[in-house]
């Protein structure tokens, strides 16, 4: 913990929001930078004159938004960390599980952001991100040829995490990785289909990708994204 690190004493109606505010902000001034604890419950409640279930219950809000651990034990305490993204799936999932994002939602987020996602990391591909894409798609084949319905949907959606953080952008990555979260739970909640057309479809885009054809991978993608689209949506009748 910094030694200089300090807090302001807290009043107001929502007491629990100022402390929240507060250790946000010195997060975001580098004063809490990743991988920092925090002062014990008692020193940091004296330090804002709240009592310590005010306290947790601020430090409970910082958690659920990812932005520090609660650990447990002699060495526990609150701990600064970069898990922002995962707050952002963890939002998305319960949007998707309280109505919030329908499945045709979910679909058409999908073949947006993978357009983007596409276009920027075509520009950053190396020899081992196309060779790791290569491997992907080599799975997710023998994973079809066994009759393995979970692994192949896991693979399928793996290769567009990969697509994700070859790219390069954070924010990107944590969107496109909360929609692929929510797209393997929707998936797996429909019978088991025929996606044999996959396949052919990945190798066409990895040549035009390896081959840095922008415009051929993005309307291979999107062409196959539109076709799933359709058999997914019609697994829950939102088309005939």
């Amino acid at each position: 913990m910094p030694e200089s690190l300090s807090f302001r004493k807290v009043k107001g109606a929502r007491v629990s929001d100022e402390i929240a505010a507060q250790i946000r902000e010195k997060i975001a001034d580098g004063e809490l930078p990743i991988g920092t604890r925090l002062p014990s419950e008692r020193a940091l409640a004296e330090q804002l004159g709240a009592s310590r279930n005010t306290l947790r219950e601020a430090l409970r809000s910082l958690e659920n938004a990812g932005l520090i651990r609660l650990q447990k034990g002699v060495n526990g305490g609150a701990v600064i960390q970069d898990r922002s993204g995962d707050a952002i799936a963890s939002s998305l999932i319960d949007m998707y599980h309280m109505g919030g994002i329908r499945p045709e939602h979910l679909t058409q987020a999908r073949i947006l952001y993978e357009s983007i996602i596409i276009k920027l990391a075509c520009e950053k591909a190396t020899k081992a991100d196309i060779a790791l894409l290569q491997q992907n798609i080599d799975a997710a084949e023998q994973a079809r040829k066994d009759g393995k319905f979970d692994a192949r949907i896991e693979s399928h959606i793996e290769f567009h995490r990969i697509l994700a953080h070859i790219a390069g952008n954070p924010i990107m990555f944590a969107v496109m990785n909360g929609v692929l979260d929510i797209m393997v739970k929707f998936i797996k909640s429909i019978e088991p289909y025929d996606n044999s057309f996959v396949t052919p479809s990945r190798r066409r885009f990895l040549k035009h990708f390896a081959a840095g054809d922008t415009d051929a991978a993005v309307a291979e993608m999107e062409s196959l994204l539109k076709r799933l689209e359709k058999k997914y949506l019609s697994k829950v009748n939102l088309i005939p």
